[in-house]
């Protein structure tokens, strides 16, 4: 019985009574063999166990078959944010369907320390999810490898980045709400700062102008530096008194975990939903399925969204040019019990 660990192709080629050159085209499948050819060289690959080496593999090839993800977000959670924990899970399985191992890194600080972690690496191309400072982005630049930018906004017209199409839901959301009979909307959303909060707001908030709801008396809106579930129930608590006082029938908020936190404060205070008011959210996660009432919702694409930023890449790692700069993803309203 064969021992011995890590054969070198030279060894393998002397078994199979082929040439070096040989043996690689059948290890790698590049390139021509007959088929008498292919069965010796990997019949000799199974009693040797022989397994190609991953940095002579990546030497010759200019490959590593990593890529690297970074996540720029400066609160928790990051990995297990309900939204970028699904696009980074479609991330992985679209990576290992196409046998990439992923490096996943996150960031804090949104420096340049992750960046130089991935390149250490030697990894075939980076997607960078949220949003990043523009230093980030020259700094890749500077180093010729593929990169595309996913659930984030600059305006680099090189960038190629993958996005929900919030403003669009918004104005959905607003449509919806506004049908059902509702004129007085009540609105917490999470940090201006952040894009998908900002065109969220901004697309509910534009539509309801449109449909003639007057935006100095009939629309309350508070922001929320950040936009957990804690949150929610701080903003809710605060502005208490202002929403029993201005009679608002419809809640909107920018994101679920906001809604969630919510309604906890308004069925706390013995608040009917959907009956004295309706509460609707944005991004579809399973926990407002799983509330009482369920929570009405905006979906947002993610498993698209991470599967197809790991097509782009590849297709970008292969050196092909001809890809689209900007992928938006529609949105849809899911109704529930809360409204």
């Amino acid at each position: 019985m064969n021992t011995k660990l890590n054969h070198s192709l030279k060894e393998l080629a002397q078994l199979a009574g082929v040439s070096k050159s040989t043996a690689s085209r059948v290890i790698s499948g590049k390139g021509y063999a007959s088929p008498e050819v292919r069965e010796r060289v990997l019949n000799a690959a199974e009693k040797l166990r022989y397994k190609p080496n991953a940095v002579a593999r990546a030497m010759v090839t200019k490959r590593t078959n990593n890529i690297g993800v970074i996540v720029f977000r400066e609160t928790l959670p990051i990995v297990s944010h309900p939204l970028y924990g699904k696009i980074i899970d479609a991330i992985l399985m679209a990576s290992e369907a196409r046998g990439y191992s992923v490096f996943l890194k996150t960031d804090k600080e949104m420096s340049l320390r992750s960046t130089d972690y991935m390149l250490e690496q030697r990894v075939d191309g980076l997607i960078l999810v949220s949003r990043l400072r523009k230093n980030v982005i020259d700094y890749v630049k500077k180093f010729n490898i593929p990169y595309l930018m996913v659930n984030g906004s600059t305006d680099d017209p090189e960038v190629i980045h993958l996005v929900s199409n919030d403003e669009e839901g918004g104005e959905r959301a607003a449509e919806y709400m506004h049908g059902l009979g509702h004129r007085r909307f009540f609105i917490l959303s999470g940090p201006g700062a952040h894009r998908s909060h900002s065109l969220r707001l901004s697309g509910f908030h534009k539509r309801l102008l449109q449909l003639g709801v007057s935006g100095e008396k009939d629309i309350f809106i508070a922001e929320s530096p950040e936009s957990h579930f804690d949150y929610g129930v701080r903003l809710m608590n605060q502005h208490y008194d202002a929403f029993r006082a201005g009679g608002y029938t419809a809640l909107f908020t920018t994101n679920d975990m906001l809604a969630l936190g919510a309604m906890k404060v308004l069925l706390e205070h013995g608040v009917r939903i959907p009956d004295e008011v309706a509460v609707m959210g944005y991004d579809n996660i399973e926990l407002g399925a799983m509330y009482s009432p369920a929570l009405t919702t905006v979906s947002v694409n993610a498993a698209g969204i991470g599967r197809d930023a790991v097509d782009i890449l590849d297709r970008l790692i292969g050196g092909e040019k001809d890809v689209p700069r900007l992928v938006e993803y529609d949105s849809e309203v899911v109704i529930r019990q809360s409204t």
